[in-house]
Order: C-alpha cells, then structure tokens, then sequence
C-alpha cells in the first residue's frame, strides 16, 4: 500500500497540500488505537476556499464534486501530518455534509467526488462506508465538508 497511494497521487497529477489550520478548537486528526479520524476538512486550497455558496444555487453539482475532493484530499493530508499515509491499511468511513439550496437533493453524488478520490488512491482499500448529508449551513459559507476515519497499522 505505501507506494499505491503515491504512485496514484502523481498519475493523478495531485499533491498533498499542508494541513490547513484549524477554524476553532479542535486538532485536525486524532489517533485511537488502530484508527485516525479527522475533524471536517473544507475545500481549502493554498489558505483559501475553492468555492463557496450553496449547492444547487451558487454552487454547481460538478464545482461540490471538485470541492469534496478537495476536502478528502485535505483529509488525507491531516491522516499524514499524523502518522504517514503509508501506515493506512484501509478507509474505513467517510462523512460529507453538503450546504444545500431548497431542493437539492444530490448530496450523494457531491460527495462522490471524496469517495472516487479515495478509491483512485487507495484502490480496494479504499472502498468505505460513507453518508452523505445536506445542511442548511457551513462554516465559511463553504459548500462541502469532510470528514474521514483511516484504519492504521
């Protein structure tokens, strides 16, 4: 697995962004025994948010897709800021909430963007359980959050 994720990361034409800071009081991923769970990740880039506004209003079903993987990639940056992403056997859950306008109901396929990532870097071990909800609001007025829990070696 160590080199999967790298190999795939670099076809893909992706890099680990740093960590973005946290928003609040909290840390950005916690290890419990053989698991890391991150706190949600938005759709930072560079210190700033890729998009914001609600999905189905502001927001395009494909730009939410874009931000939740985003969102995972920040993620997964956070899984390796605090034991390497080479020490992940498995994606174990994947959590999205998505800022929804009145009637939109693709939260689904928004976060799909987060679990195709996931699986395009992790392969089979990256298949996970996962819910997709829709929310009033996020923080920022970001579109997309995302959290993950990593099973670690």
């Amino acid at each position: 697995m160590a080199q999967l994720w790298r190999e795939n990361l670099t076809r893909l034409g992706l890099e680990l962004p740093a960590v973005a800071a946290p928003a609040g009081v909290y840390i950005p991923a916690q290890r419990s025994g053989s698991h890391v769970y991150t706190s949600g990740q938005l759709p930072f880039v560079g210190g700033e948010l890729s998009v914001v506004g609600k999905v189905g209003a502001e927001v395009s079903l494909e730009q939410a897709r874009e931000a939740a993987k985003q969102c995972a990639l920040n993620a997964l940056a956070a899984v390796h800021d605090l034991v390497g992403l080479d020490s992940v056997v498995r994606i174990v859950k994947v959590v999205g909430f998505v800022a929804s306008a009145p009637g939109f109901n693709n939260q689904p396929q928004v976060i799909n963007g987060a679990s195709e990532l996931l699986g395009e870097l992790f392969g089979a071990s990256g298949a996970h359980a996962r819910s997709a909800v829709g929310v009033f609001e996020l923080p920022a007025n970001t579109p997309v959050e995302v959290e993950l829990i990593a099973e670690v070696s």
